[in-house]
């Protein structure tokens, strides 16, 4: 199933080619191709067995209580993430969430892409508590302006904290204050995804808190 939202979340992924540092480069140019793939309504992008994994029921489905996160990409892409894998004070790890029941990972849609992230938990404001677990925090990695996936973690554009950042438009977020926006284009703060621990995992404790991805209003 594609959701609308997909084909707007994919409007400007293209500008990415022209603008800022990739941090993950391999990633970044892995989620171009599947967003094209989506806008294209074509499969040829994704390999066999990815495609059977997105087909899979529930690939698609939001993120739901307890689900297990794990690594979307590199040697370890499907593992389940440890609090231990998580360095203090970044960089973040790109996760999907997973069914721990039917091991099936939700990357049925890119809307479902998180940044995992730890930091030290006297940083945070209040709203970035009620979310976090032992200094981890977890967010959307789709841009709230034009949908394109968020890739870097660079110092501010004014400050000095290191921030989230949308490489299209450069719209920077801050993972201590709720991902609000503090910098660029982007209308609101990234969505944030509640979590907590369960055998030594990050597991999800709620639904995203906020609108995930370059939906207007």
């Amino acid at each position: 199933m594609t959701d609308d939202l997909e084909s707007r979340a994919t409007v400007d992924v293209a500008d990415c080619e022209t603008t800022g540092r990739i941090e993950h480069p391999g990633g970044l140019a892995r989620r171009r191709l599947l967003a094209a793939a989506v806008a294209a309504g074509i499969g040829a992008a994704v390999s066999p067995a990815a495609r059977a994994q997105e087909d899979a029921p529930g690939a698609d489905e939001r993120p739901q209580k307890a689900d297990l996160l794990v690594f979307t990409e590199g040697d370890r892409a499907g593992e389940i993430i440890k609090p231990a894998d998580l360095p203090l004070g970044g960089p973040p790890v790109h996760a999907w969430p997973m069914d721990p029941r039917t091991r099936v990972v939700r990357s049925g849609s890119r809307l479902n892409e998180l940044l995992v992230l730890r930091l030290d938990p006297a940083e945070f404001d209040d709203d970035t508590r009620v979310h976090a677990v032992d200094g981890i925090v977890a967010y959307s990695a789709i841009c709230s302006h034009a949908g394109c996936p968020v890739t870097e973690w660079v110092k501010a554009s004014e400050g000095d904290k290191d921030v989230f950042k949308c490489p299209c438009h450069g719209s920077e977020y801050d993972p201590r204050h709720n991902a609000e926006v503090v910098f660029g284009p982007a209308p609101r703060h990234l969505a944030a995804l509640p979590l907590a621990t369960e055998d030594h995992s990050i597991a999800v404790a709620a639904m995203f808190l906020g609108k995930v991805g370059a939906q207007q209003g």
